[in-house]
């Protein structure tokens, strides 16, 4: 069977992919911080689908944390999913240097190690692929969160076009996932008001999963799931800059 390994693998998002590669028959890496949670998501999956599942607790805003799970990417995993963050509530200067930096070493950092790790074997056997989850905010100015993102995307695409210059990389995919507003913990541990954004907004995780497999293995290198926010992001390219920020700011101060 296939391996993916998967991180922020316990809720939102990640729960949704480690439910939706179960399901496909894919063996199991789940990482996350808290143990408890990733020992029940293992047992479920290994009764409902008959497959095996590694449990990996490791924190990755911390040096143990990205080494631990470098070496078991390196290992061997036939798809990496690079979904662990978080955002943060309130303006730059009103929010902790050490969180700031914590979501460098989250958003940016490990996923660059991670992808690194795993990328090398998948090109040796001549398959596999990476999706880094980005976000909507990619496209838009929203502090550093946005930035993160930002650089997701363009570290997504750049890594693709390595890839695809090698004979050698053909069977393996490298792709940016950039939901929009998703039903998740997400929300409620950034201290944002999910009640200030309209229902219509909001997106279903495993409804999000299942587009964006689909377009992983279409070869898509940017996934914008959802036609609403495919305008949107089609919208924020086709204004100018000044206004696209003016129009986030807003957003961002209701939103808070």
């Amino acid at each position: 069977m296939p391996t993916a390994l998967v991180t922020g693998a316990t809720a939102g998002i990640g729960a949704a992919f480690a439910r939706r590669l179960a399901a496909d028959g894919f063996d199991l890496v789940l990482l996350a911080r808290d143990t408890a949670r990733l020992e029940k998501a293992a047992e479920e999956y290994r009764a409902a689908h008959g497959v095996a599942v590694e449990v990996l607790p490791a924190d990755l805003a911390t040096e143990e944390g990205i080494t631990a799970a470098e070496i078991r990417a390196a290992e061997g995993v036939d798809l990496l999913v690079n979904n662990a963050g978080f955002g943060q509530h309130g303006k730059f200067l009103e929010t902790a240097l050490a969180d700031e930096l914590d979501m460098l070493k989250v958003h940016c950092e490990a996923v660059l190690r991670l992808t690194y790790a795993a990328l090398p074997g998948m090109i040796e056997r001549g398959r596999g692929g990476v999706i880094n989850v980005a976000s909507v905010a990619a496209f838009f100015s929203r502090g550093t969160y946005s930035a993160t993102k930002i650089w997701v995307v363009n570290f997504s695409e750049s890594v693709q076009q390595d890839i695809a210059g090698r004979s050698e990389g053909d069977g393996v995919h490298v792709m940016a996932l950039c939901p929009g507003w998703v039903h998740t913990e997400f929300h409620e541990r950034s201290k944002m008001d999910k009640a200030a954004v309209p229902d219509f907004m909001w997106l279903d995780a495993d409804t999000l999963v299942a587009a964006a497999v689909r377009d992983f293995r279409r070869g898509v290198g940017v996934s914008v799931p959802d036609v609403k926010y495919k305008a949107l992001v089609g919208l924020s390219k086709a204004i100018p800059r000044g206004l696209s920020n003016r129009i986030s700011a807003r957003s961002g101060r209701r939103y808070k």
